[in-house]
């Protein structure tokens, strides 16, 4: 058996209860953290909380080098994890693909998302959220600003009334250095919401803007403003992302004015 489990938002406690049980009764148990990461707790932390030992993996060794993990599934009951939920904004649909292809049987036990969060967190009803989008470190796509593929998914949201939320960039381990064509160093940088709002703010300094900065803490933090507003300020640790709202019922706009401090002007309300 080879069973996905999300492990939530924030710490080692932020798996849910079915997800705790999986992860103590497995034989095995491996993790990535390379596309997010529980900033509430550590690799050590999970181990002893869940009284587990746990293989993290890099990039390579989940989607190019998995025949370990899919060998000891074949015969053991092994432990798949990752922060928020496994298959939403961070997809191993492959892994599990091939874990068919062997004969394994697969199963999904998920986690809150940072997606379900946001919209908790903002008033934003879930359901008028259009495609979403990650907006990289401009070192990582090669070019100043941000890439079209952002602005696209932006405009077609909003011409479409719908909300965008913004993923900001991560760089775990050996990824920020490799794109930066460094060696032996390990780092870990994660884009911040007023970088992130300073890159948008470049062509939409006046557009609505709302930062969800530690979904899943004690401490969420939700402002609003605009781009160029919200660039100018500093939102503590991460994790960080943004989101542009489209077309505003009145409840959402009246839950960004008390939820996020927004200005209702800014809000294209309907």
């Amino acid at each position: 058996m080879l069973t996905f489990i999300g492990l939530g938002l924030y710490d080692e406690r932020s798996i849910t209860v079915e997800g705790r049980s999986e992860l103590r009764n497995a034989d095995r148990a491996y993790a990535e953290f390379y596309t997010s990461k529980l900033i509430g707790t550590s690799v050590e932390d999970l181990e002893s909380h869940h009284d587990v030992e746990i293989e993290v993996r890099d990039r390579a060794g989940v989607e190019q080098h998995p025949e370990d993990i899919l060998e000891a599934a074949e015969t053991e009951d092994v432990a798949f994890l990752t922060a928020g939920d496994t298959m939403i904004s961070t997809t191993h649909v492959d892994l599990r693909l091939r874990a068919h292809e062997r004969g394994i049987e697969t199963r999904v036990i998920h986690g809150v998302t940072a997606q379900t969060a946001t919209s908790a967190l903002t008033g934003l009803q879930n359901y008028r959220f259009g495609k979403a989008t990650t907006l990289p470190f401009p070192y990582a796509h090669g070019a100043d600003g941000h890439p079209a593929s952002v602005s696209n998914t932006i405009d077609d949201n909003r011409a479409d009334g719908l909300h965008t939320v913004v993923y900001l960039d991560i760089k775990v381990d050996n990824e920020a250095a490799t794109n930066r064509l460094e060696t032996d160093e390990t780092l870990e940088e994660y884009m911040t919401a007023d970088v992130g709002a300073e890159l948008l703010a470049e062509e939409y300094p006046d557009l609505a803007g709302v930062v969800v900065a530690r979904a899943g803490s004690p401490d969420p933090l939700v402002e609003a403003g605009t781009m160029a507003d919200l660039a100018e300020r500093e939102f503590g640790d991460p994790l960080h992302l943004l989101v542009v709202p489209g077309d505003c019922h009145l409840l959402e706009a009246d839950a960004l004015v008390e939820l996020a401090g927004a200005d209702r002007d800014d809000l294209d309300v309907v």
